[in-house]
């Protein structure tokens, strides 16, 4: 596969890595990066993870919506 680079299957894993919601520092540790902003570079946006982020929110805002109030 001559077309196929090495950085090109790290960006690959780092990219399906961030995709399962780790925390930046998690992937930091994982890709050994020392900044932020190297990690930051695999978090790209999804149609997927943004439909994640919106069935985890839509549960919080039932789960909120169902309990009884705390008197606070």
């Amino acid at each position: 596969m001559p077309k196929i680079h090495f950085h090109d299957l790290r960006h690959t894993g780092n990219t399906l890595a961030a995709s399962t919601g780790g925390s930046t520092r998690e992937l930091m540790s994982r890709m050994g990066h020392s900044s932020t902003r190297a990690a930051l570079i695999y978090q790209h946006s999804t149609d997927e993870r943004q439909r994640e982020v919106a069935r985890k929110l839509d549960t919080l805002a039932r789960g909120a919506l169902t309990k009884k109030p705390s008197g606070t």
